[in-house]
């Protein structure tokens, strides 16, 4: 499929990425439709719903950092996060092959030397990475979320999960594991990343120390 233009408000959010986003944005249309990656449905809104919703997550990373997307998927939010924020090291740990391959092919395609893809399951790498931020998208509920992503985690580091409208719902159900887990604090943040409407709802972790 052919991947919708790139609309005046993406073009400024990426900025001097904007061509290599405009390229990936081919590649999710093109073989990550193919390959079953991402629905056909979803093509009409890439822009919107995918790649402006995980570029909202950027400016919630803190300056340059270690991160590690859990769950990367055919890249959302992680790729574009390696696009955006160049002097972060970006691991997209996903345990599905034919997802790994899809990543490597973009990240080799679209030149993206501080990103990386490492296929394990969470419970596999935990102990073996230790990242400043650790993202998610569409990956879990929020309460099994956080126990991989803590293992992935250094102390006091952040776990930033997008979540959408029921996010304080999840926030209120998972109150208890978390507590258990010893995330110290816990926010629902509104990310517009200046130009992104509807904005991502992301809920923020922060690990004990």
């Amino acid at each position: 499929m052919k991947a919708p233009g790139m609309p005046e408000a993406a073009r400024e959010v990426f900025g001097d990425a904007a061509a290599k986003a405009e390229r990936y944005a081919e590649l999710l249309a093109g073989p990550g439709v193919e390959r079953g990656l991402i629905g056909p449905n979803e093509v009409p809104r890439l822009w919107e719903r995918h790649l402006l919703n995980s570029a909202a997550v950027a400016g919630l990373v803190p300056g340059p950092c270690s991160l590690v997307d859990l769950g990367s998927g055919a890249g959302l939010p992680g790729i574009v996060l390696a696009l955006l924020l160049p002097d972060s090291a970006v691991t997209l740990l996903e345990p599905a092959l034919r997802r790994t391959i899809f990543l490597e092919e973009c990240v080799a395609d679209l030149g993206l030397s501080n990103a990386r893809v490492w296929r394990a399951r969470a419970e596999q790498a935990a102990g073996a990475l230790a990242a400043d931020v650790v993202t998610a998208r569409a990956v879990a509920p929020l309460d099994r979320l956080a126990a991989l992503a803590l293992g992935l985690l250094k102390p006091g580091g952040i776990v930033l999960a997008v979540k959408g409208a029921q996010a304080e719902a999840e926030v209120q159900a998972a109150g208890e594991a978390l507590r258990r887990l010893g995330v110290r604090d816990v926010e629902v943040l509104v990310a517009r990343g200046g130009k992104v409407d509807p904005a991502a709802t992301v809920v923020r972790l922060t690990a004990g120390q």
